[in-house]
């Protein structure tokens, strides 16, 4: 008979708290006993559950799927120039910054607290993410930037004429499934214009949803884009031992 374990106590640290506009968001670490005491990082808003580092196989899967695409078209335009919608624990971000095409990314986040915990070290993606040259932080509401005007300030604040390869979006648990209702209008062919006008004509816009292909909306991404599809992420999920399953929506302009 092999020996029994040692008894480990779980861990569990409250490491942050802010109130913002959308309510007290807060940054918590703990341990997993029924995962080896694996450690993760979550964020919660409320009581509402945002993002853990015990998921980030579809965060990655959004970088890795957008800019495949957008490097399809590298013999003219050797760099390219990224926008991540939502900075959560970062995975996004760093997924787009294993790419070595890829000459700088702006990750836009509405709430400071968690630029500020990047920059402060609280999250196991901060230093990294905070050191590389090319990542940096916006503080902004994605949704305004991303519907302004023809020469109004958007993604890049030093430069309103930019144009960007890849806009990458995780923020809404899916198009239909808001944080908030004043994002409706962004996933409408009108909104998603707004967004093409700010991409090179072989732009790419990229978007992860936690539900189902909704075929409607890739329809309003087909009048805009030249080409859209939805491909189905799927990961494990040893909280509820199941095989979970999200979508990456990779639309191209040109």
């Amino acid at each position: 008979m092999s020996p029994e374990k040692p008894y480990r106590p779980p861990v569990f640290q409250h490491l942050d708290s802010q109130q913002t506009p959308l309510g007290l968001l807060s940054l918590r670490r703990r341990t997993v006993p029924s995962l080896d005491h694996l450690e993760v990082h979550e964020v919660v808003l409320g009581d509402a559950f945002l993002m853990s580092s015990l998921f980030t196989v579809v965060e990655e899967a959004l970088s890795d799927l957008g800019l495949a695409a957008a490097s399809d078209d590298l013999s003219a335009e050797p760099s390219l120039d990224v926008v991540v919608g939502g900075l959560g624990l970062g995975y996004t971000a760093q997924a787009a910054l294993k790419f070595s095409a890829v000459r700088s990314c702006y990750v836009v986040d509405y709430l400071q607290p968690v630029i500020d915990w990047h920059q402060a070290g609280l999250v196991p993606l901060g230093k990294e993410l905070s050191e590389d040259p090319r990542c940096e932080f916006v503080h902004g509401d994605f949704f305004e930037l991303a519907l302004a005007g023809k020469g109004e300030v958007h993604f890049a604040p030093e430069d309103p004429e930019k144009r960007f390869h890849a806009v990458l979006l995780d923020i809404d648990h899916s198009p239909t499934k808001l944080l908030h209702e004043r994002h409706a209008s962004f996933y409408e062919p009108e909104g998603l214009r707004s967004l093409a006008d700010k991409l090179h004509p072989q732009g790419v816009f990229g978007l992860w949803s936690d539900d189902a292909p909704d075929e409607s909306f890739l329809s309003a991404l087909r009048e805009v884009f030249a080409s859209a599809e939805a491909h189905i992420v799927t990961f494990d999920n040893p909280i509820q031992d199941c095989e979970s399953r999200s979508t990456v929506y990779v639309a191209k302009l040109g």
